[in-house]
């Protein structure tokens, strides 16, 4: 035999070949049976491999710092990712499901009931209270309020504004309030004084029951709007109002992802994961997150069918398979390999 007819001949092989594992490999995937019998043994070859393969050894924690940076840095925001949160917070704010539902079908009484008073025990919720009230801030607040009501009683007294009373004494309190104008600012240092003074009794004298004083309204509140509907929350939330929402939350983000504090709490959480699962084989891993053998199984049933048939019925797989094996056949490789 001849060059050229030797190497017709393991042309023809080569092709043969390869029309019989594409055929071989589409059915592999294509029929139910096969598939079933595929994923089975591919996930518990994975799950045997990643039994020995730790974390640590699988990847670096550089690695995954790149990842993450990658995705939480340096891809935009802009564009179509915020455009598309807005639609669906859109969408689903004027879902008729809002008007349909109340608020107690979607939480129940004693687990809001629980939530709260868990909250109001915690120590960090007592430790915020505390600060506030005994906050110079919060004192001020109060002389501002009041230093601003007394000057605006004087005010509308003075000059008639508010009830318009014509009684002798309403006459009366016009004048004094006029004649108590050029005093106003020693009435207001004396309210300051008061006030001040009152202000800081009272915040410090209700410290103690302010927690359960704010749980009971906000239980109370809750009580109220049990059986109201989802929907009545756009009394209070117009669409506007979440639009401008999802723009605020995706301002920030795009700052405060760039600052190097975001960053140094980025890598210092992945290497707190590679602290503690390091050392930890990968399926150990995965099945302290929650994901078992039966999950990876019953996932590539659910997907894989449908999507398999469907690349199938469009020649997605057939050219798949001859683009990754086609090469082969052609090499010298398998030449040497039926010649030899």
């Amino acid at each position: 035999m001849g060059i050229s007819e030797g190497t017709g001949a393991v042309d023809e092989l080569a092709a043969r070949l390869l029309d019989a594992q594409v055929a071989f490999a589409r059915q592999q995937l294509l029929a139910s049976t096969a598939f079933e019998t595929v994923v089975t043994e591919e996930v518990d070859a994975f799950l045997d491999l990643t039994g020995e393969l730790t974390l640590a050894e699988a990847v670096t924690a550089q690695q995954i710092s790149d990842v993450a940076r990658k995705y939480a840095v340096q891809i935009p925001v802009e564009g179509a990712i915020p455009e598309l949160v807005g639609e669906i917070a859109a969408r689903i704010y004027r879902h008729r499901a809002n008007d349909d539902t109340a608020f107690g079908d979607v939480v129940d009484a004693r687990s809001v009931e629980q939530l709260l008073t868990g909250a109001a025990q915690l120590h960090l919720t007592q430790r915020l209270i505390r600060l506030i009230l005994e906050s110079p801030v919060t004192v001020d607040a109060c002389v501002e309020v009041v230093q601003r009501a007394v000057a605006t009683s004087m005010s509308e007294s003075a000059h008639g504004d508010g009830l318009g009373r014509r009684g002798l004494s309403e006459v009366l309190r016009r004048r004094l309030a006029r004649a108590a104008e050029p005093a106003l600012p020693v009435i207001e240092s004396g309210v300051d004084r008061l006030t001040r003074t009152g202000a800081r009794f009272v915040l410090r004298g209700n410290r103690d029951a302010t927690d359960e004083a704010l749980l009971e309204s906000v239980r109370e509140l809750v009580r109220q709007r049990t059986d109201d509907v989802v929907g009545s929350y756009r009394d209070l939330v117009t669409e506007s109002d979440l639009e401008d929402i999802v723009v605020l939350a995706f301002e920030f983000w795009r700052t405060f992802r760039d600052t190097d504090y975001f960053g140094v709490m980025l890598d210092e959480g992945i290497a707190h994961v590679f602290d503690k699962y390091g050392d930890t084989p990968l399926a150990e891993l995965l099945s302290e997150l929650g994901i078992e053998r039966a999950d990876l199984i019953e996932e590539a049933r659910r997907f894989g069918p449908s999507v398999l048939a469907t690349l199938d019925e469009r020649g997605y797989l057939d050219q798949v398979f001859r683009r990754r094996l086609a090469p082969f056949y052609a090499s010298s490789a398998f030449s040497e390999a039926v010649s030899g």
